[in-house]
């Protein structure tokens, strides 16, 4: 039971990781965001906290001195600064180490160790750096001296509370007397403290304010009104206040009970003030039928004051941001992601059986039959639906790893560069995003070293010393265009062009087209960097790329215009394990080609069927149409029809057609991998099964149209 508890702890505790690092980089933006400061402590502090109650001491022990580093930030004691980046990022990357190792009781590693020191040494350089505090000044004589707080006399306090403790919004209403500054009282603290039991907001009622020749600054003229939302009770509330001095006015009512932040619309402004007592339901009334805004028709009849209309919008703010939390909390809950996985694999059995129930019906002609199962065909639809958008993740998570990567390898080859995000919502299979990570670091990692200049070049050049990377995401039909552009130097196509050349790839006469040449850097071994460095110079990582988005079923396009920056664009599917395909028949066989790809099927006699001077073409559409003969690729036996259908799809932004015996119509199709056996077969991505238990082989477009360009020509061939 408790390696069940330890497991959940590592999972949250690398998500606490994901976001911390997510912070660290946009404190090193804005330096002085408290929100994200705080942010970054809690991170840490929870993760402190938990590590200790699981056994994981030496995380405990580790992330104490970093907490209290970050605890200083807090105070203000220490500056958030590039120096503390580092050693904050260093410290991620630690912790994470230290929650894949099984052995807890191992002593720290050296960095471990190093980093501890470290973080003592910046916490005692924040200590030395604050100037020490003036000393206290005795009251001269006849003067009214300080009395020891006391604790207050008990005092009415106005309250509404239900029976229960559990997570509630208040409405505090605080008014010091004018005296309180004298008997030591610090203000300021009382708003911490109420601050730490849970979110606060608080708006400050200055109409007792006087004009500043008849101010007195040891007198207190502001009272607070605040709104707390806590799951602390009201006793700890009242704990805050217990040592305020009775004359001061102090009111406590709770807003809400336990439910009501889970209904489906937040509290409306006329609500807040009929409540609070500013404005009688009969003057909201009057008020609402001006078809303006309620404020501006408030503050012009003078019912309320400026003041009081910002206060019930503060309160109206934070009811809407604690309503939200709340139905996040109760709407969401943590799942493995291997459940995901069975239950995906689950539908896809659902869905097989329901099209052998369909097949199995339209044979028996059973009307009764037939119509449980159309209605069983729709309830498997939407549940397919529904379990496919389960496993469906923003892409952002993904996006937000690549922060780090881009500012520590700019610091690592001397550039200044930005990484900007769009689209980090677009949804995509976690399958997809997992596989998605290698390839987009390849190409980050290309437009760091090859793309964006030096500072120095990039002035030279009449460009900003700080360049861009730019990624984003957006849907396109049952598709995700990602694209990666920066505003570099672009690709040098007679460099591309040479080397080529040089390997033997092109002839030094052969015309290419820039598009064409563009794709030459996805080559294995192909690079133009003329020295190999830590980053690149092999020509390995491009060829990772290509290799990967092909085995996703996607395509790669390069645009790139010299001396002004590149875009590589990666189109890939929404999933992985569920498809739209369009069943056919050659022979006995039966294939599935992804019907997303598919653009149109024409009619192909076996006269027509021979080979061009450039291999096997036809006209389609007023143009020449290159297609392959799946009969012969895949050598399924038996003669062809007189009268075959080719199906023209569009693969990696060219058309080809495919030849097959007959389009027997569309298939929604659950991916079954292929055996270990077949995992290379070309032109092959995977398998389904039929209704009536006959296999049906899923066709790579891709594949076949790699296997095509590297033939030279589009002829029939055997695996």
């Amino acid at each position: 039971m408790l390696d069940k508890f330890k497991d959940a702890f590592r999972e949250e505790a690398q998500e606490l990781l994901g976001n911390l690092e997510t912070l660290l980089l946009e404190l090193e933006v804005d330096s002085t965001d408290m929100e994200l400061i705080n942010a970054a402590f809690r991170a840490v502090h929870t993760i402190k906290g938990s590590a200790g109650m699981f056994g994981f001491e030496r995380i405990s022990r580790f992330t104490h001195d970093f907490e209290t580093l970050l605890d200083s930030c807090r105070s203000g004691a220490c500056t958030v600064d590039k120096h503390l980046i580092d050693l904050s990022l260093r410290a991620r990357d630690v912790i994470r180490e230290m929650l894949t190792e099984e052995d807890n009781t191992l002593p720290f590693s050296d960095v471990a160790q190093r980093l501890m020191g470290e973080f003592r040494l910046a916490i005692s350089s924040c200590a030395d750096a604050v100037p020490d505090a003036a000393p206290a000044r005795l009251p001269a004589e006849g003067s009214l001296a300080v009395q020891p707080i006391q604790p207050a006399m008990p005092r009415e306090i106005f309250t509404v509370e239900p029976n229960d403790d559990s997570s509630g919004t208040y409405r505090i209403f605080f008014k010091p007397p004018p005296s309180i500054f004298k008997n030591g009282t610090r203000v300021l603290k009382l708003f911490e403290e109420l601050a730490d039991l849970g979110e606060l907001s608080a708006h400050p009622r200055m109409r007792d304010l006087p004009s500043l020749d008849a101010l007195d600054p040891e007198l207190c003229y502001v009272a607070w009104d605040i709104i707390l939302t806590t799951s602390q009770g009201i006793n700890s509330i009242q704990d805050v206040f217990i040592f305020i001095d009775c004359a001061a006015d102090l009111k406590i009512e709770r807003l809400d009970n336990p439910d009501e932040l889970l209904r489906d619309r937040p509290k409306k402004l006329g609500e807040i003030l009929v409540e609070r007592g500013l404005i009688q339901a009969e003057a909201l009334g009057i008020a609402l039928k001006s078809q303006r805004k309620l404020g501006e028709v408030l503050l012009e009849k003078n019912i309320v004051s400026p003041g009081e209309l910002e206060s019930a919008l503060v309160e109206q703010a934070h009811l809407k941001r604690a309503q939200e939390k709340q139905s996040e909390t109760a709407g969401s809950i943590r799942v493995s992601s291997e459940k995901l996985d069975q239950l995906v694999d689950l539908v896809g059995e659902m869905v097989t059986l329901q099209a052998r129930l369909a097949r199995t019906s339209l044979q028996l002609g059973d009307t009764g039959l037939s119509s449980i199962s159309e209605q069983f065909e729709r309830l498997v639809s939407q549940l397919r639906d529904n379990a496919m958008s389960v496993r469906m993740l923003p892409i952002g998570s993904t996006f937000n790893k690549f922060r780090r990567v881009v500012r520590d390898l700019s610091a690592e080859l001397g550039k200044e560069v930005e990484l900007l995000t769009e689209g980090a919502d677009t949804e995509l299979d976690k399958t997809v995003i997992e596989r998605l990570n290698d390839p987009l670091v390849h190409i980050i990692r290309n437009s760091l070293d090859h793309g964006i200049e030096k500072p120095q070049d990039r002035i030279a050049a009449g460009k900003p010393s700080g360049g861009k990377i730019t990624l984003s995401a957006q849907h396109s039909g049952a598709h995700v265009v990602i694209s990666v552009s920066d505003d570099g130097k672009g690709l040098d196509i007679d460099a591309i062009r040479a080397k080529a050349i040089e390997r033997g790839i092109l002839s030094a006469n052969q015309d290419l087209s820039d598009e064409d040449a563009f794709m030459l850097i996805f080559r294995p071994g192909f690079s133009t960097a003329k020295n190999v460095t830590s980053v690149s110079g092999r020509g390995v990582g491009m060829d990772v790329v290509k290799r990967e988005i092909d085995s996703l079923g996607g395509m790669v396009t390069v645009e790139s215009i010299k001396g002004k920056g590149s875009r590589i664009l990666l189109k890939i599917p929404l999933t992985l394990a569920i498809i739209e395909g369009l069943l056919v028949r050659i022979g006995n066989e039966f294939f599935v080609l992804p019907l997303s790809s598919v653009e149109g099927c024409v009619e192909l006699s076996r006269d027509e069927n021979g080979s061009g001077e450039n291999g096997r073409i036809m006209r389609y559409r007023e143009e020449l149409l290159p297609y392959i003969d799946l009969r012969d690729f895949f050598s399924v036996p038996g003669i062809a029809p007189a009268l075959s259908q080719v199906v023209v799809i569009n693969s990696q932004g060219s058309h080809m057609g495919l030849v097959v015996d007959n389009v027997i119509g569309d298939y929604q199709t659950v991916i079954k991998p292929l055996g270990r056996m077949f995992k290379d077969a070309e032109g092959l991505s995977g398998a389904t099964i039929l209704g009536d238990g006959t296999v049906a082989l899923i066709v790579d477009f891709n594949g076949l149209a790699n296997h095509s360009r590297a033939s030279g020509k589009i002829k029939a061939g055997t695996q």
